[in-house]
């Protein structure tokens, strides 16, 4: 009798102690639910220099519950905080929400504001870009490179190789080559370019553009760029409509 009831007692203590909520250190539940971050809308967006960018709307839930949703966003190519209307970049916008646990999760959203030049007084655009490097073809129809016109005049180019790092390889705008760009005289091809550089396995290597020619009619820009790491790039660029 004695054995019964120990056996007893002790499957009794079993039950009532796989009852109890198991919790790990801290006090936080063994099973955590993410957020989960719906973007809505397009994404990329595409919006013409000087026009507000909309958020088209985002939401994160915990468990199916609603929770808040932080925005943050940096320039690409120019800096700045956040998407800026009259600073022609591409803004990539990140949304940040946090479970009860402290764990985040997080989704992006890229936002292009452009300013569009008629490529006779003005060069300024979205690109896509088609390189041949060293005679081989590489790349066709790659997105994006963006032209965008400076203060004093000059213009910006995201990258002088046509973004074959960036985006064609994959390896992120760490890896483009900006370009400054003076355009003496457009219609007859007139252009100073300051040397320009990208950095690559850890060393900044300088690449020069050595000429540029721009076709109002086809929108296009074709250019070569030489770095001396011993690459010759033939690159032609593409505006594109927004």
């Amino acid at each position: 009798m004695k054995k019964i009831k120990i056996i007893t007692l002790a499957l009794v203590a079993l039950i009532f102690s796989s009852c109890e909520k198991e919790t790990t250190t801290g006090g936080l539940s063994q099973v955590t639910n993410y957020p989960i971050i719906t973007v809505d809308g397009a994404n990329p967006i595409f919006i013409p220099k000087g026009t507000a960018f909309v958020e088209p709307g985002v939401t994160a839930t915990e468990d199916g519950a609603e929770i808040d949703v932080v925005t943050s966003g940096s320039g690409a190519y120019r800096g700045g905080a956040a998407v800026n209307e009259e600073m022609p970049d591409r803004y990539d916008v990140v949304y940040t929400a946090t479970n009860k646990d402290g764990y985040d999760g997080t989704a992006g959203r890229t936002v292009y504001v452009i300013e569009t030049g008629d490529m006779v007084d003005n060069i300024a655009g979205l690109y896509k870009s088609t390189i041949v490097r060293n005679g081989e073809s590489k790349f066709s129809d790659l997105g994006y490179v963006i032209v965008y016109k400076n203060d004093d005049g000059t213009y910006g180019m995201s990258c002088a190789i046509g973004s074959y790092y960036e985006n064609g390889v994959g390896y992120g705008a760490t890896f483009n080559a900006p370009a400054t760009i003076e355009a003496n005289d457009i219609a007859s091809n007139d252009f100073t370019f300051a040397p320009t550089s990208v950095t690559y396995a850890g060393w900044p290597w300088a690449i020069n553009i050595t000429d540029m020619e721009v076709d109002a009619g086809a929108k296009t820009i074709t250019m070569t760029s030489v770095w001396d790491a011993g690459y010759t790039f033939e690159v032609t660029l593409t505006q594109v409509e927004i």
